[in-house]
């Protein structure tokens, strides 16, 4: 059975969110949820969330999983708000186990949060099968990007998370902890042996000025046109302009606040005593 794919695209933080079903009434699952986040004022809302649950109610969904491609460095989930309205499993790769011991020592949380992947429902492992309804889809491990990067095959469609943007953007940078652009060079040609129709949906894009956002594309059109990753470009060329690349980049406006709370799945620090809740902003950490 072909999947149905409805996109929510936020032009801020420039990521997809995106709900998998097979028709009104059918199950579905919600990939890479978007928890909207002032930095200036530090201020949550749920605006981006809420479309996703207007159109899950109105089109008489049941949500059964709330899928992370990654702990995202740019953006908070808004998955644990999901699951309190429309309910489903939050699931993600079961090498995030490793991030969260990385990014539990950088933001000294102590063994109030623990780094065995508990606060997650499910923990995929590489090439495990699971059921959306009378869709099937299975979890294809692609690190590089970080060692926990995990794109969801379901039907036709692969939901690629950071290993790969539109084929004008071309890859995801490699330099975040435990990042290796040799690794997501193999974990992208993975996928693009996958077969010519395949459609390949991005988690972000960062469109040129010359065209609006896109989050589609094919096997085909990323082995003919990517600009990093198109067919006949080596393993050792693409390291090295990664490489040279990610150390111009800065870091992610928001990979302070969506780190910690992503590798939490989406859940916000607890209130202290004066009813307040406070994220942790390491200095010089980075």
């Amino acid at each position: 059975m072909k999947p149905l794919v409805e996109a929510f695209f936020d032009r801020i933080t420039c990521t997809v969110t995106y709900v998998v079903h097979a028709g009104d009434g059918s199950a579905c699952a919600v990939i890479d949820s978007l928890l909207d986040y002032d930095p200036k004022a530090g201020r949550t809302s749920t605006q981006s969330a809420d479309r996703v649950v207007e159109f899950v109610q109105a089109h008489g969904l049941k949500v059964e999983w709330l899928l992370e491609t990654h702990a995202h460095a740019d953006h908070l989930s808004a998955a644990q708000y999901l699951r309190t309205r429309l309910g489903g499993r939050i699931a993600i790769g079961e090498s995030i186990r490793g991030v969260q011991g990385v990014f539990k020592r950088v933001f000294n949380l102590g063994v109030d949060v623990p780094d065995d992947g508990q606060q997650f429902d499910h923990l995929f492992a590489a090439g495990e099968t699971f059921q959306i309804g009378e869709l099937g889809a299975h979890a294809i491990h692609v690190p590089g990007h970080t060692p926990a990067d995990v794109a969801y095959q379901i039907g036709d469609a692969v939901f690629v998370g950071d290993t790969m943007f539109m084929p004008d953007v071309g890859s995801a940078r490699c330099d975040f902890p435990g990042g290796d652009a040799h690794t997501l060079y193999r974990s992208a040609r993975k996928l693009l042996s996958l077969p010519d129709e395949t459609r390949l949906y991005m988690c972000h894009d960062y469109p040129p000025q010359s065209r609006q956002p896109q989050w589609q594309t094919t096997v085909a059109e990323q082995r003919k046109r990517n600009i990093h990753l198109h067919d006949g470009n080596s393993e050792d060329a693409f390291v090295a302009m990664r490489t040279a690349r990610d150390r111009t980049l800065d870091m992610p406006t928001l990979i302070l606040p969506a780190v910690q709370v992503n590798i939490r799945a989406g859940l916000l620090p607890e209130p202290e005593d004066n009813g307040t809740r406070y994220l942790k902003i390491p200095l010089g950490a980075l």
